[in-house]
């Protein structure tokens, strides 16, 4: 099955300043702006924000 623009692979980025970084799919057509996740920061130990790069 082809790779789809609708769904691209974005890089999710930690605003905790620690450079960990997540890559996950975004549906383009839900999601167009940028995506914004709590996820857990190993670097860190707790959970942040992770914002999409571009």
């Amino acid at each position: 099955m082809a790779r789809s623009t609708a769904r691209p692979v974005v890089r999710l980025k930690s605003t905790a300043g620690t450079g960990a970084t997540y890559t996950t799919r975004k549906n383009r057509l839900n999601d167009p702006d940028r995506l914004v996740l709590r996820k857990y920061d190993r670097v860190a130990g707790e959970h942040v924000l992770f914002r999409e790069e571009r």
